[in-house]
């Protein structure tokens, strides 16, 4: 997988806390694994490791440990936290020095089979041979990585085995290569006859990932603003630099790169470490010396003027101004990232510059009307050895290209003389207190993608995350000097020569001209072959289909068994209680570090109908037009200083046993720290009693970027927008959820930011605050410590009683409601008070689900192809058994055939908790093919071709879904929205655990094959002939 470090600059802190922070609160055990890490002694020696270094880490609840590899140098640190979702690492500076994609075709080609391992494809089988919580491997600009975690210590082991094997000793045969990295073959490689073309893996996900313009702009700088070495290439290969790599050079670069001398091991959790040093040891690191490593990334020399470059892309048809598609940055080199202090003070800098509507440069540029949107990689980019800082606008017209870079020198000078308000650093320094305190599932992983850069470059991680102690030096150099970021400021951005302003315009020609190059390309390669060159190529991809197609014996990998899954799960407690007098509020006590987290739930079944497709746009812009006293920059201050964030978001909730029956709301999150709790909650009392929507030139910025963003999206959520066009005729939920998220919310958005006069829309949002924002139909929770749970009822008792009601009965606008009590909690815990959420679902006994077919024609060069079947609700038995088909049709066939020989970047099968069966391909070459085979799938399951073996892998890869751990702001969450109890839930397992062949087959035949089930099939990507020429398709 390529992760280009590009798209939206994240500052350090909100980096960290995509995995969110996972404390304790119960102090009797919670500190084992930090205390046993402790008694390690600097100098100590283990399994072949030196112990260098100790230090505990208390705000972030973990015990350090550095340690080196005595015969090889390998580099390895270890966190110990009382956390039973471990994480390994290993990743391996590499930098490549053309755009080959070197790096990131080894990265897909190591995973192919090892010495130990010789099965094709090892890392996709163990998906399905194990419990973990996470599988994967990265390739960054200038380092690859490969982490996995899992919550089991025999999966740990048998996980890790298969890893170092992988990275270490790979078989790196030459017809994987082919087929993961790029291939001359025939369009069908049974008939020489027909043309040779290019195909391969990461050929087409690097096509797929370059119909981006984002993603292009972003590359584009850092190749412009890094010339001098590897930074100047695109590690992830560009499309037409792919066929210039052979297989002589990828052995190469493994030979070169992937040595323990140039490794970073990385492990996270409450396993003993000895057991992974010795494993770590023994398997691999004993059968190599020492080497000399040559990989280190040179500073970059300093510019003594700016530079300035212009690039072109492909136009964007969901553009909502076809005359203002230009894109301009202007960025600045800044220091090493090894400097921990000084990154940590520029990512923080960053942050007031370009967060949020009270920042300089969202008042000068994004309020300035000129554009939609900050530009790709705005802020803090601290991925490469030296960090960078970018900003700009996209959606400009040409003309405004120059105005913009006249916005930004002038707003640096006004910061450099006005500085910045206390009450905005004070805002930035409570969410990194916040983000410090915030618990996740996925904590190991947040943190070697964090410390991944910095440690690279040979920085000292563990310096990295003591973020307490950078706090405290940055409020001294504060407190010692009013002006000290001001003067970095003036420093890293006026007085700055190493400045780069690079603008994009769209050519309409630009998807013709690059197929014409790779036609060109592909033309040069053909024209090179001899006659018997090509006899061989034709000869290698019948090989190649026959290795393919032929049964694999995975026997030689580990795996656990369904016995070793747990036959229950735990059981979450918590408590109902009615609130002003018939609310009915979930209180969940859990450990949550001091936080405190506050959810409610409102319905929309009396909305009108014509107010629906704006419900999103009213949610988006609810907590940032401004209510009560507060205009918009005062309420976004204030839920900064208060809050961890206040959010608003439209819901479909399907019910657990009518497929035409459903929920649908509003829910509004936000968490706090325990002292903010009554700001937190007197925040939300203003929005819903008194909402400005007032602000008609600031709602017209929001519908811009909100516009801006759906369109930008595409690229990356292809599969899912034709999932969800394919999903909307077969349930009523369906054609909901396609209006609030889908394809048609897109247009939505787009005619709406194309409207020269705006107030028609905004005229709409006290209308749907009229049916939406009182208690008429509203249940809550919270989530937090014991302890905080009576001042928590005490607050949301009086937010209820000042939120008002309807002053008469609003009638739903659908007719057909059933309302539905949720089952009773554990041990009868939700019946406090003899109370219970009732939810009033909308059902409709005259649907009638129908099949359509959608193509949009979107100008990239590769498809995502959607294909649904509606089937049955979550409490039908059948649904386990179509959840245990979906994972086996994915593993046992479509992967195969749609990655493997059609060379997508992915495909699959999933089955929704609605009931939907989804078959789907992404970055996808081919499309009417690929919907063959879903077709050759359907057969494929129906013949029962599958093992016992084969269900049981499909058993355990779901288990690792189900089972993946949740976060204490998250419990109870299934309860509250959906309705369902842990009972409930234990039964599915229990049908899970159930699923047999028979059951297989016959849900197969059941559902699955043609005049079953209803089906439907979108596609969204290029113009296609065969398409055009079906009338039974809609053409978009």
């Amino acid at each position: 997988m390529w992760r280009f470090s590009g798209r939206r600059g994240l500052c350090a802190v909100q980096r960290l806390s995509c995995g969110r922070v996972r404390h304790r609160v119960w102090r009797e055990k919670s500190d084992q694994a930090c205390e046993r890490a402790l008694q390690y002694k600097v100098g100590e020696k283990i399994h072949g490791f030196t112990v260098n270094q100790v230090t505990p880490v208390p705000e972030l609840f973990l015990t350090a440990v550095k340690l080196s590899h005595d015969n090889t140098g390998a580099r390895y640190l270890h966190l110990a936290r009382e956390d039973k979702n471990n994480l390994f690492s290993v990743q391996f500076r590499t930098t490549p020095m053309d755009s080959t994609g070197v790096p990131h075709v080894l990265e897909h080609t190591v995973l192919c089979g090892s010495q130990k391992y010789p099965c094709r494809d090892p890392f996709f089988k163990m998906l399905n041979r194990s419990l973990s919580t996470f599988m994967n491997a990265f390739t960054a600009s200038d380092y690859t990585m490969y982490p996995f975690s899992t919550q089991n210590p025999k999966d740990f082991q048998n996980l890790l085995s298969v890893y170092l094997d992988a990275t270490f000793f790979p078989c790196l045969r030459e017809l994987d290569f082919w087929q993961e990295g790029w291939r001359l073959e025939h369009e069908n490689p049974s008939d020489p006859q027909t043309p040779l073309t290019f195909k391969g893996v990461v050929f087409n996900e690097m096509k797929g990932a370059f119909t981006d313009n984002e993603r292009i702009f972003s590359q584009h700088l850092q190749n412009k603003l890094l010339p001098d070495h590897t930074y100047s290439v695109v590690s992830g290969g560009d499309p037409l630099c792919i066929p210039e790599l052979t297989w002589e050079q990828l052995k190469q670069f493994h030979a070169t790169h992937y040595h323990p001398s140039n490794a970073r091991f990385f492990t996270y959790g409450n396993f003993q470490l000895e057991g992974h040093l010795k494993q770590i040891h023994e398997e691999a690191l004993s059968k190599f010396q020492k080497m000399e490593q040559s990989t280190a990334v040179p500073a970059q020399k300093h510019w003594n003027k700016p530079r300035e470059f212009h690039i072109t892309c492909g136009p964007d048809s969901l553009a909502t101004d076809t005359a203002k598609q230009t894109t301009v940055s202007v960025s600045f080199l800044l220091p090493d990232i090894t400097d921990t202090f000084e990154a940590f003070t520029l990512n923080l800098l960053s942050s007031l510059l370009i967060t949020g509507p009270n920042s300089p440069f969202y008042k000068a540029l994004i309020e300035s009307g000129l554009g939609t949107d900050f530009s790709p990689d705005v802020g803090y980019n601290g991925y490469t050895r030296e960090a960078y800082f970018s900003v700009g606008l996209q959606g400009i017209a040409e003309k405004d290209v120059k105005t913009v870079r006249e916005l930004v020198d002038r707003t640096i000078e006004e910061v450099i003389e006005k500085g910045f308000e206390d009450d905005r650093i004070e805002a930035l320094l409570h969410k990194i207190e916040i983000q410090m305190k915030h618990q996740s599932a996925s904590f190991g992983l947040a943190l070697t993608s964090y410390i991944a850069s910095c440690w690279n470059h040979d920085g000292d991680p563990v310096e990295l995350l003591q973020m307490g102690s950078q706090l405290t030096k940055f409020r001294k150099c504060l407190k010692e000097n009013p002006k000290f970021l001001q003067e970095k400021v003036e420093q890293y951005f006026k007085n700055n020569q190493h400045k780069l302003t690079l603008s994009m315009k769209p050519d309409d020609g630009y998807y013709e001209k690059q197929t014409q190059m790779e036609t060109e390309k592909l033309e040069q390669k053909v024209n090179s072959l001899s006659q018997a060159d090509k006899q061989q190529i034709y000869e290698k991809g019948l090989e190649l289909q026959t290795q393919q197609s032929k049964h694999q014996d995975a026997s030689c990998l580990p795996a656990l068994k369904v016995s070793d899954i747990e036959p229950t799960m735990p059981f979450t407690k918590f408590d109902i209680t009615l609130a002003a007098g018939d609310i009915p509020v979930q209180y969940c006590p859990q450990p949550t570090n001091g936080m405190v987290y506050f959810r409610a739930f409102s319905s929309l079944n009396t909305l009108p109908e014509d107010l629906r497709p704006i419900v999103p746009l009213f949610c988006s812009v609810l907590t940032k037009l401004g209510c009560g006293i507060l205009n918009y920059r005062e309420q976004a201050q204030q839920i900064e200083l208060k809050t961890g964030g206040m959010t608003v978001t439209p819901h479909v909730l399907p019910d657990d046993s009518q497929l035409d029956t459903y929920e649908q709301g509003v829910l509004f999150s936000s968490l706090c720290l325990e002292r903010n709790l009554p700001d937190m909650m007197h925040l939300w009392s203003e929005i819903f009693n008194n909402p400005c929507f007032e602000e008609e030139e600031h709602f017209k910025v929001l519908v811009k970027m909100t516009a801006q963003e759906l369109s930008n999206g595409i690229p990356d959520s292809g599969h899912l927008y034709a999932a969800l066009r394919a999903s909307k005729t077969l349930t009523p939920s369906g054609d909901l959820q396609e209006t609030f998220g889908g394809m048609d919310q897109v247009k939505v958005m787009k005619r709406i930011a194309e409207m020269t006069d705006i107030k028609p829309i905004l005229r709409k949002l006290p209308r749907i605050k009229k049916y939406l924002l009182n208690c008429d139909n509203m249940r809550c929770s919270v989530n937090a410590t014991p302890q905080q749970m009576p001042q928590a009822e005490k607050e949301v008792e009086n937010f209820l009683r000042n939120v008002g009601r309807s002053k008469k009965e609003r009638k739903p606008v659908r007719p057909h409601i059933v309302e539905k009590p949720t089952p009773s909690g554990p041990s009868g815990g939700a019946h406090v008070n003899g109370s219970q959420i009732i939810r009033k679902l909308v059902t409709d006994p005259t649907f009638k689900p129908c099949q359509m077919k959608t193509h949009f024609v979107l100008p990239f060069p590769v498809n995502y192809v959607g294909e649904c079947v509606r089937t049955v609700p979550y409490a039908n038995p059948d649904h386990a058994s179509l959840k245990i088909l979906a994972r086996l049709m994915t593993a046992k066939f479509l992967h195969t055939e749609i990655r493997e020989k059609g060379g997508a970047y992915g495909g699959g099968a999933k089955l929704t908790h609605s009931g939907i069966f989804t078959l789907y391909s992404y970055r996808d070459p081919n499309s009417i093919e690929t919907l063959q085979s879903f077709g050759k799938a359907i057969d494929w399951a129906k013949s029962g071709k599958f093992t016992q073996q084969d269900i049981d892998e499909a058993k355990l890869s779901v288990f690792s879904a189900v089972d993946s751990p949740v976060a204490p702001s998250d419990k109870g969450m299934d309860h509250f929205l959906y309705g369902l109890s842990d009972e409930m839930k234990q039964a599915y397992r229990e049908q899970l655990f159930a699923v047999s062949h028979d059951k297989l087959t016959s849900v197969s035949h059941k559902y699955l094959g043609i005049g079953k089930s209803t089906h439907s099939l979108a596609i969204l990507g290029p113009e296609n002939s065969k398409i055009a020429k079906d009338p039974s398709w809609i053409i978009r």
